[in-house]
């Protein structure tokens, strides 16, 4: 039994559920999101939040077909007032959120939006460091994640998408400590050959009045109401594989998966690139940062600590 959840942690499963003309992909994920969230002492609240915004990143980051970088970041006044994720192609994750526990304890009613606020959700594609990146932007009014990925789809991809987050911690038998749990299925009516991009080639959202207010296409109704149907604890139950919840879903019209793409944490930190980053600073201003004979840098991303001495930095 623990070789199968095993097996089916940490993924992205692309499917197709062609009479519906309908493309998607299931994230799955254990020990990855686990890893991220237990490098820093957040709250259930902020964890599940994060654990959404990696999950969503993967989703969007697995569609790039180019080596590269997916990044979702958002800026907020709430007491997250800031969560970074990203995806580095092949397959590799980090996230990071930033929170204010004085105004999140001073919250009513905790959830997504009252714990972002207002501000805005970026999305990036970096392709590297000379090729052009493409951005989209998508304002938060009181939205959550799922709201705002939805409203991007809509206003500047025009691609019908539907998408469903679950994230949360499980308790197993035996063991008192909780695993986190993330999961996020997204399904685009894309009826004809070709694949879409995770952001356009092109800035801004559809002019006023320009708007496609055709009536919907019934195939893709069906595909997303029955997308609707998904519960939380689909998403995140180890014992229920990824073809399995597909089936549960799709099987009446054909559900075709496609090879998973295997996930994995990362950090691109080092000792060397802190080192590096630190002999950039003038050096009145390194000697400011000294304390007790030697420079801590701690990493954001996986709270790793760097200590650093200061002759390191005279020899680079």
């Amino acid at each position: 039994m623990a070789e199968s959840i095993r097996l089916d942690d940490n993924l992205v499963l692309p499917f197709e559920i062609k009479p519906l003309g309908v493309r998607g992909k299931l994230v799955r994920l254990g020990s990855v999101v686990d890893d991220i969230l237990h490098r820093h002492a957040y709250p259930p609240g902020v964890s599940a939040l994060l654990a959404e915004a990696v999950s969503l990143t993967a989703i969007l980051g697995a569609s790039l077909k180019f080596d590269g970088k997916f990044i979702l970041q958002t800026k907020t006044d709430g007491p997250v007032d800031m969560i970074v994720a990203d995806y580095v192609s092949p397959g590799k994750l980090r996230g990071y959120a930033r929170f204010d526990a004085a105004k999140l304890a001073a919250l009513d009613h905790p959830g997504q939006a009252a714990m972002m606020g207002n501000g805005y959700l970026a999305m990036t594609v970096d392709q590297g460091p000379d090729m052009e990146r493409y951005q989209g932007i998508v304002p938060l009014h009181g939205e959550d994640l799922t709201a705002a990925a939805h409203g991007y789809f809509e206003k500047s991809e025009q691609i019908p998408t539907r998408i469903r987050m679950a994230a949360g911690p499980l308790i197993q038998r035996g063991n008192p400590a909780e695993a986190w749990r993330a999961g996020a299925v997204m399904v685009q009516h894309l009826p004809r050959d070709g694949g879409s991009s995770p952001l356009p080639t092109h800035s801004g959202d559809v002019p006023e009045g320009m708007e496609d207010t055709r009536p919907e296409n019934d195939d893709w109704v069906k595909a997303r109401l029955l997308l609707d149907t998904v519960e939380a604890h689909e998403l995140l139950d180890p014992l229920l594989t990824a073809e399995e919840l597909l089936y549960r879903l799709y099987h009446e019209d054909g559900v075709t998966a496609y090879p998973a793409l295997a996930l994995e944490r990362y950090c691109s930190c080092s000792k060397d690139s802190i080192t590096s980053m630190l002999s950039r600073f003038p050096a009145e201003d390194r000697a400011d940062m000294v304390e007790d004979g030697e420079i801590k840098v701690t990493c954001e991303f996986c709270s790793t600590t760097y200590h650093v001495a200061p002759g390191d930095l005279d020899r680079t």
